[in-house]
């Protein structure tokens, strides 16, 4: 019995299981948290990336962040009027999730790279929200 082995790429329809575009974006930014002690620090930060619910930065100083650590992000005041931005990063500070953190640099032994999810509420769809309409009046019915 002769066996064959197929190859299947790995990333295959990954593109459309996003729910929102990423953009390439490069702006200046600030990462705001507090570390172990309670002390707040602060990082300046670079988009390379932005979704509606994620975005990718570029460290350019301060303390290693850890992983899964809550953090404020921030684009700068200046930047946030750029059209090609997600409304979700037009605000002050968006509260996020460190979900990604890169290699160390040689020199600084710190990442230089954040992978960040923004926890913001989703927006709904038309659909969702005239199912949740369908859903209230069949139960104001009974």
């Amino acid at each position: 019995m002769e066996q064959r082995l197929r190859l299947v790429q790995g990333n295959h329809g990954r593109s459309d299981k996003r729910e929102s575009e990423r953009r390439r974006i490069a702006v200046p930014g600030q990462i705001v948290w507090k570390d172990d002690r309670g002390t707040t620090r602060i990082a300046a930060v670079r988009t390379r990336d932005v979704s509606e619910h994620g975005v990718s930065v570029e460290c350019l100083g301060g303390m290693p962040i850890p992983p899964f650590r809550l953090v404020y992000f921030q684009i700068d005041r200046e930047a946030r009027a750029m059209q090609d931005l997600p409304a979700s990063l037009r605000k002050a500070s968006v509260l996020s999730a460190v979900f990604r953190v890169g290699d160390c640099q040689q020199s600084t032994g710190a990442p230089t790279d954040y992978a960040l999810r923004l926890l913001v509420e989703p927006r709904r769809s038309q659909d969702t929200s005239t199912a949740d309409a369908d859903v209230a009046a069949l139960c104001a019915a009974r």
